[in-house]
């Protein structure tokens, strides 16, 4: 089978895509596939040239019309098998202001967030204390992300975040600890804690070596792992993603789960998060190559 692996791209995630992509190649060559590698950023001619030539395509994007839909329909557009969620499931994940109202409906635990559009200058009165976490309504790599403690530390936050979105999110911190929940198909597997150096999880923690331990199995119960597990599957069906995704939340100190958010494209390095839960079960990462490309097969 021929599969076409799309990387790079022109998100600010374009570095770590670029990662995650030449990961996935190497699997995917490992395997016995036939792959070719394709980066967006090359042109629209040359991009719909080589999607024409596979059989499957493998996603490697994070971030900006990779991971918001408009890859994905392009490619439903073209009657092309894809890993990955469909262009509706990848639109309202980053879009975290929707994906917070769809969760929180069903009862499901999120930390208080409002939203500002770049119409609105500075948030006042917005009911909700500090500290305060600041971040683009549509990044991952907690790319724009800080932590604002007054008026004058918000409004800093709030002019970092634009600098990547038109659209601001602003939530209330909930103290605890960062865990994460990986879905393969229709299992959930170890849910995998994040430790980081910096008293917040930022960009220097999560791609500086060193700067954050990730202990998996997290030190949980494992009924408290169960829970966690079913609510992270139940936000995975309700969002509408197929084949594989990660889901974040915040532990509190009473054990309560609070979902963060839904990546649909998580990082696909031999060192990302993903590959660390599976691998907690036995599962190598050629194994979860193949078996997102098995996933994808079945659509």
């Amino acid at each position: 089978m021929k599969i076409g692996v799309l990387l790079g791209g022109s998100s600010p995630e374009r570095d770590i895509s670029l990662k995650s992509g030449k990961a996935i190649i190497s699997a995917c060559q490992q395997l016995g596939h036939d792959v070719v590698s394709i980066d967006p950023k090359d042109g629209i001619s040359y991009l719909l040239e080589k999607l024409e030539s596979v059989d499957l395509v493998f996603n490697g994007l994070h971030g900006g019309d990779g991971e918001n839909g408009v890859i994905q329909g392009l490619l439903q557009s073209m009657g092309k098998r894809f890993t990955g969620s469909n262009n509706e499931s990848s639109a309202i994940c980053m879009d975290k202001r929707v994906s917070k109202a769809l969760v929180s409906r069903k009862n499901i635990l999120t930390p208080n967030w409002v939203s500002i559009d770049s119409a609105e200058k500075y948030p006042t009165n917005i009911g909700i204390d500090y500290p305060l976490i600041v971040k683009p309504n549509d990044q991952g790599s907690t790319i724009g992300l800080t932590v604002a403690k007054n008026n004058k530390e918000l409004e800093e936050a709030v002019t970092l975040a634009r600098e990547y979105t038109k659209v601001v999110l602003i939530e209330a911190f909930v103290p605890g600890r960062e865990i994460t929940v990986t879905i393969v198909g229709n299992k959930a597997y170890p849910i995998v804690e994040i430790i980081p150096a910096n008293d917040l999880y930022d960009y220097e923690c999560k791609y500086t070596k060193g700067m954050a331990e990730y202990p998996c199995p997290a030190e949980i119960s494992n009924k408290l792992t169960v829970k966690i597990q079913n609510i992270a599957l139940m936000i995975h069906k309700l969002l509408g993603c197929r084949h594989y995704s990660r889901v974040d939340f915040i532990l509190d100190e009473e054990l309560n789960s609070w979902f963060l958010e839904l990546n649909t494209l998580p990082g696909m390095t031999e060192t990302s998060l993903i590959p660390k839960s599976v691998g907690a079960a036995g599962m190598d990462f050629k194994m979860l190559i193949q078996s997102i490309i098995d996933e994808s097969l079945k659509d």
